[in-house]
């Protein structure tokens, strides 16, 4: 699924196209996603356009001039595509993607002259039209935790989430009332880099009066670092997540990272020198 990451990759790649530009024509291939498009979602969004393209977590949150909000998530598999228009209808240029086109669920014209494609294989996806001013009162994001890439994350706050929680702290990080936007992949190396066991419990980031403790501190940097080390290189590769069996790549530490399953999810660590 992707993460904060590239939900951010995704977001800086629609605002040229959809930023500004009026929604000329939507074709809908399907009658939903993961839950239904929302009722009239064609005459609510054609003729208006985007006044501004945010991301909330990983949610994308085009705020259109009639003052709704289109809601996006891209689930498990889902991307847009972003290509010149030919003519007035759908038509593209070809620029040899790879998408099938069995899994292009909904298509924007944008007066931009461009065409944006969702294509979404599994359709774990979701679109939704959220009313002027209830955007932030919306199921899928009413209770998300802070942005962890803004002034309202940091480790006093990651302490008031995790304030006596029993759970494992990597299990903790995935949930996104603590900080929005980490998943699975972040977790793993946020914990590598603040040198902190997956395993140890969440409760160790805040003392018994909800102030953060040392732990706290580092693992809130660490969070900040790895996404946006991730944004801004996102070629980059992982340094723990997918290498289980391989060497600690942490100089002077010879540990070797190890997969475990919390949560039903994997976790990849180094137990020589994550604490």
């Amino acid at each position: 699924m992707p993460e904060l990451p590239e939900v951010e990759t995704v977001r800086r790649l629609l605002a040229p196209a959809l930023v500004d530009a009026r929604f000329e024509a939507v074709l809908l291939r399907r009658a939903g996603l993961r839950i239904p498009f929302p009722a009239a979602f064609e005459d609510r969004v054609v003729g208006h356009s985007v006044a501004t393209l945010e991301r909330r977590g990983k949610y994308l949150l085009a705020t259109l001039s009639t003052g709704e909000t289109l809601i996006v998530h891209l689930g498990m598999s889902g991307w847009f595509r972003v290509e010149r228009a030919l003519g007035p209808g759908f038509e593209t240029e070809a620029d040899g993607h790879d998408d099938d086109p069995r899994h292009d669920h909904v298509v924007f014209r944008m007066s931009s002259g461009t065409v944006v494609t969702f294509n979404d294989p599994r359709r774990f996806g979701l679109m939704d039209l959220a009313g002027r001013g209830t955007v932030h009162a919306h199921p899928a994001l009413k209770d998300l935790g802070p942005e962890p890439l803004s002034a309202d994350f940091d480790a006093a706050a990651l302490a008031r989430a995790c304030h006596g929680k029993k759970v494992p702290l990597k299990v903790a990080l995935l949930d996104q009332r603590v900080v929005a936007g980490v998943g699975n992949i972040y977790a793993s190396e946020a914990l590598f880099e603040a040198r902190i066991s997956p395993r140890r419990r969440a409760s160790i980031l805040a003392t018994a009066a909800g102030t953060p403790t040392p732990p706290a501190k580092a693992l809130a940097a660490a969070i900040v670092k790895v996404l946006t080390r991730a944004i801004e290189r996102p070629q980059a590769r992982f340094k723990v997540y997918e290498r289980g069996g391989q060497r600690c790549p942490r100089r002077g530490c010879g540990g070797t990272i190890r997969r475990i399953v919390q949560a039903g999810r994997s976790t990849f660590y180094c137990p020589a020198c994550q604490r």
